[in-house]
């Protein structure tokens, strides 16, 4: 017998004008503001050999694009691929995790182009863009991918699409106040990417709380093949964390340095992760979410510090920490946040972003704040933490106390930005589906009939069977 579809019961998802006029009048938006604003840097301008006499560069492979792009695709992949991925262990909302993923950092990328060059390269009127560039609006949309999570199933496009414009907005204004203004150091994002994306996201789901969202239960967990699925994700972005956290490094010992601490608090990470996973369960068996999810806060809590002098065997205590933070907070936190603070997050972001994320900044701060020239030596001390220009008379110390100050700031703009945003998509127009029809893909999507029949009942037989 056809299973019948949802048709939305007491609200109106109905799409076919609302999503392709939200969609084709922001792309001819940014079309224009790119006509307007936007021109190729001087590295992949025509004009780069004269580039090249002007500043002696003798050959085409010191193009900043031969040093940077490499690591471009990496974290390229992390965004489509793993965050997509990783947010398939719904078993009813596949589509909707790997496409939304999708529209949201395609749309993303564009304006987060425009917002952060607005701020870092904008010259004579122009925002001049090369593969730096891109880079950062991959981080940028990294943290509205982050914030996904935890309204993932729950929310229509139109407003994804709305959030990811005051995120990205938001985002720029937060990275431009740390990395400019407090001169702080925060090379894989612990700060501005994973502490801020994820309280946002926090507060926006838990100003849009559906009280009865217990009528859609059943569709919150997973099956065999969605944790398959999901854990390529978690694959995907453990490898290349170590690109990630390195990726706009300076050339030479920093970014080599950030790669290695990565490496090192990733791999540590897994095994306390595994460890405690089997602990905190009563028959002492592994919980794939926590394997999918708990094994990439190392990641994420050495960001701050990775391009520091945190040391291999530092960088192995922050993962060792990290893994049964996260670890610790899928069992007992996630249900202690529903259940007292209305805080329903679907992805469980708080375990994987918004705490290893705050260690990151702490570790950072402390980090920085222990440096000495011994250590650095004194060319590599001005050149680790930028003591140049106006910051030449910075000390170490002084520097720490900036970046805890960058923890702050970054909790601040996410919670403040995530209430006002959640206000706004909470208003009844933007075509989200009632409670009971949350985490269900054919809300939004054309879902092929077998495969429903396959993905709904694959473990009841007996119902799949039924005529």
């Amino acid at each position: 017998m056809e299973r019948p579809r949802h048709q939305g019961m007491a609200k109106n998802t109905y799409m076919r004008w609302r999503l392709p006029l939200v969609c084709l009048l922001w792309e001819v938006a940014m079309i224009v503001l790119f006509g307007v604003f936007v021109r190729f840097g001087p590295e992949a301008d025509a004009h780069w050999e004269e580039e090249k006499q002007k500043k002696n560069i003798t050959s085409d492979i010191e193009n900043d694009f031969y040093f940077r792009y490499p690591s471009f695709q990496d974290v390229h992949v992390m965004i489509f691929v793993g965050f997509g991925f990783l947010m398939m262990f719904l078993k009813r909302y596949g589509f909707g995790a790997v496409g939304f993923n999708f529209l949201l950092a395609a749309f993303g990328i564009q304006w987060a182009l425009l917002m952060q060059g607005w701020f870092h390269s904008f010259e004579n009127g122009k925002i001049l863009i090369g593969v730096e560039n891109l880079i950062n609006a991959d981080f940028c949309v990294g943290s509205v991918c982050i914030a996904f999570g935890a309204i993932l199933g729950k929310t229509s496009p139109i407003q994804l699409l709305i959030m990811t414009l005051f995120q990205v907005t938001l985002f720029a204004v937060n990275e431009y106040i740390l990395l400019n203004l407090l001169h702080v150091k925060d090379a894989g994002g612990s700060m501005t990417i994973h502490t801020f994306g994820a309280y946002f996201g926090l507060t926006v789901t838990c100003i849009l709380y559906r009280p009865n969202l217990e009528q859609s239960k059943d569709k919150q967990g997973s099956v065999y093949h969605s944790d398959l699925f999901a854990m390529i994700g978690t694959l995907y972005l453990w490898m290349y964390w170590p690109s990630f956290n390195s990726a706009v490094s300076e050339h030479g010992d920093a970014q080599h340095r950030a790669a290695i601490n990565t490496y090192c608090s990733l791999a540590a990470c897994v095994l306390t992760t595994m460890a405690f996973s089997s602990m905190l369960q009563k028959k002492g068996k592994l919980d794939m979410v926590h394997i999918q999810n708990a094994t990439l806060a190392g990641g994420v809590a050495v960001g701050t510090s990775a391009e520091m002098m945190l040391t291999p065997y530092g960088a192995l205590i922050v993962g060792f920490i990290s893994g049964i933070v996260s670890t610790v907070g899928y069992v007992y936190l996630t249900p202690f946040l529903e259940s007292r603070l209305h805080i329903q997050d679907t992805c469980g972001i708080h375990n994987l972003h918004a705490m290893p994320g705050l260690i990151g900044g702490i570790v950072g701060a402390i980090t920085a704040a222990a440096a000495t020239e011994d250590v650095y030596g004194k060319e590599g001390l001005t050149k680790a933490f930028d003591f140049t220009g106006p910051y030449q008379t910075r000390t170490p110390s002084v520097q720490g106390g900036f970046q805890a100050a960058g923890i702050v700031v970054s909790l601040l703009m996410a919670l403040a930005g995530g209430a006002l945003v959640g206000a706004i998509l909470k208003l009844p127009i933007w075509g989200d589906a009632s409670d009971e029809n949350c985490f269900e893909d054919d809300i939004y999507w054309e879902v092929p009939e077998d495969e429903e029949g396959d993905v709904y009942h694959m473990h009841n037989p007996d119902k799949a069977a039924s005529p």
